[in-house]
């Protein structure tokens, strides 16, 4: 490479770190030290009363959390509603997401802002990360101090969803490509999948890889056979596709790494799970998650603190909305 070439890269790489360390550089664990000083324990108690109202509050929180932070950035753009149908939330990639998930937020926001004092001095992107981060540890996985900071987005569009978030066939390659574009390194990647460990997917997510494969009547050869007979038992070709499936078929409920040894084993629920064990350059990392909870938890605390930083609003870019669903 030319020394004029490197000096090009050298300052496109300086921009990409400025621009970076522009967008969360606000975010700090005590943010709200002087405005709402008990807000985390406000939310706790919010989050914990919907979860014990129902278990899907832990996957439909932290998959809205993934969803809102992949398309405009961690600004809680995704729970706002238009009554046109022409929001993100209104994207068919996004129709699948819970409802618990945006209950969660707005019951969350309505707890915080009864408190004296704490009335509309919290965003609902903040709230998010923190609900996010609660039911992690509410279904057994790690706690941790989430930056806290963000303001909410004003923009929400439909269109703004495509080629932003990944989908359930993607391979490794793609996956990689696009956690990429967001800062995220391969070890974020495999992490964050992680994920997995808790929450369903719907029968056409996978049915391809059970009934069509490669356009045959076939079964993926990277599905563990016995379990591809136990997904076509509860996926007939005449059910709801809409049939919702576990994505761990061990321990659905527990945040473990469990899911990390179901790769092991052939079960990963969709292509894009399955393809971290099948591609050697992830396989390393599935393969150490899988035997060490330890280093799946840092790492996923980690991935999870990078993923907030993720498309911060900062000054006139956003606001704290009166209501989630809405903007001021």
């Amino acid at each position: 490479m030319s020394c004029q070439g490197s000096v090009v890269l050298f300052l496109g790489s300086l921009l990409f770190l400025q621009i970076i360390a522009t967008s969360f550089g606000q975010l700090q664990v005590d943010y709200y030290r002087n405005t709402c000083p008990k807000v985390e324990s406000i939310v706790r108690a919010a989050v914990e009363r919907k979860f014990q109202q129902t278990v899907v509050t832990a996957p439909a929180t932290l998959r809205l959390f993934f969803h809102d932070c992949f398309v405009r950035g961690c600004d809680a753009s995704v729970i706002l509603v238009k009554k046109n149908g022409a929001a993100e939330k209104d994207n068919p990639i996004n129709l699948s997401l819970a409802g618990d998930g945006f209950d969660t937020v707005i019951k969350a926001k309505e707890a915080v802002d009864s408190v004296p004092g704490c009335t509309n001095k919290v965003s609902c992107a903040d709230i998010l990360a923190l609900a996010a981060r609660d039911v992690i540890s509410l279904t057994g996985g790690p706690s941790y101090a989430v930056e806290l900071g963000r303001l909410d987005g004003r923009i929400s569009t439909k269109a703004s969803v495509r080629h932003h978030l990944p989908h359930a066939n993607f391979d490794l390659a793609k996956l990689k490509a696009m956690f990429a574009s967001h800062g995220l390194t391969l070890t974020d990647l495999v992490a964050l999948s992680g994920a997995h460990t808790i929450g369903f997917s719907h029968c056409r997510q996978f049915s391809r890889r059970i009934y069509r494969f490669r356009s045959r009547n076939r079964i993926d050869p990277t599905l563990d056979l016995g379990y591809a007979k136990q997904l076509r038992e509860m996926c007939p070709t005449n059910v709801d596709p809409r049939m919702a499936i576990s994505l761990d078929p061990t321990t659905p409920r527990i945040f473990d790494n469990q899911y990390f040894k179901n790769l092991q084993q052939g079960k990963g629920l969709l292509t894009s799970d399955q393809t971290l064990f099948t591609a050697a350059r992830s396989r390393k990392l599935v393969n150490l998650f899988a035997s060490n909870s330890t280093a799946f938890e840092h790492a996923f605390v980690t991935a999870m603190t990078k993923l907030g930083r993720i498309g911060v609003k900062t000054g006139n870019l956003g606001e704290i909305r009166n209501d989630c669903t809405r903007v001021n």
